[in-house]
């Protein structure tokens, strides 16, 4: 049964986030630049069901930005609701690699088309039909995933990372 509050009417589940929404969510966890802080982190999220898909970190004299998504946002975000951890989350596009002689090349080419300024990329642990991904934050989240549709890139799901890989099979 979905509630409303202050006379707002309720989302309706079709409008709410789904796991074929077509953005991958990223957690960036503050961390202490010290040692142990980034296992401590490992530590707390990894399980048998959770597993990292993305890691970059982003460092600096005092702390450090350790980037992550999860193959199981749910799961994550729970976790990191009652960690210590001070999250921060953002959308990013998972995008599959095109099986070409330069398959970054083209993914970027395609985004430069549309002036597109991608801010940071990472690639992804996640395999499917023997090609690899990578994780893109970009100016337009909503522009570029029409340009990469456009010319025939395919993205990545939370439902793929949990449901549809090779890697970890």
């Amino acid at each position: 049964m979905l509630m409303s509050f202050g006379g707002e009417t309720p989302n309706e589940p079709a409008t709410m986030r789904a796991r074929d929404w077509p953005c991958l969510r990223q957690f960036g966890v503050f961390l202490e630049n010290r040692v142990g802080a980034l296992n401590d982190l490992l530590r707390h999220l990894e399980s048998p069901h959770i597993r990292v898909v993305a890691l970059s970190i982003v460092d600096s004299v005092d702390c450090a930005v350790a980037r992550l998504v999860m193959n199981n946002y749910e799961h994550a975000c729970e976790r990191l609701k009652f960690s210590e951890f001070p999250v921060f989350e953002t959308d990013v596009i998972g995008v599959e690699l095109p099986d070409t002689e330069q398959p970054h090349v083209s993914l970027f080419t395609a985004l430069m088309t549309a002036e597109m300024n991608v801010h940071y990329t990472h690639p992804l642990m996640y395999r499917r039909n023997g090609r690899g991904a990578v994780a893109l934050h970009v100016d337009d989240i909503d522009a570029a995933l029409k340009v990469l549709g456009e010319h025939g890139h395919r993205i990545i799901t939370e439902d793929d990372l949990a449901n549809d890989d090779e890697y970890f099979g």
